[in-house]
């Protein structure tokens, strides 16, 4: 597979860990925020080392993209509408950009299994 998708932490976690569910996503291109990048970072911290923790970095920082007031805004109001589902910041944060970008999002949350423009892998 060659599209691109936005991955959330999950995604990253998983894709990483060699989650065969991911496989066909390896040549994805990757895009997250630097929120996304603090969790995983935060998880690769905790359970491998910092040494770990800065390749991990070193490797995904590229990808990154940044949001503006805009999104924070609507990621704001999707949270909200839908706080039955407990969302997190971060999550609604992705979810919101990588409609506005036009790519999926990519993720094993359960939390998002049936909305649009959602590409589930668990």
């Amino acid at each position: 597979m060659s599209d691109i998708f936005f991955f959330d932490s999950y995604a990253v976690i998983e894709l990483i860990n060699g989650n065969p569910n991911y496989e066909e996503y390896l040549n994805s291109g990757i895009l997250l925020t630097k929120l996304n990048l603090f969790e995983v970072y935060y998880s690769f911290l905790r359970d491998f080392g910092k040494k770990e923790a800065d390749k991990f970095i070193e490797k995904y920082y590229p990808f990154i993209i940044d949001f503006d007031e805009f999104i924070i805004k609507e990621a704001a109001e999707f949270k909200l509408q839908n706080r039955k589902r407990n969302l997190s910041m971060t999550d609604s944060i992705g979810y919101i950009l990588s409609i506005k970008i036009g790519v999926k999002f990519l993720t094993g949350d359960k939390e998002f299994e049936d909305l649009e423009k959602v590409e589930f892998v668990k």
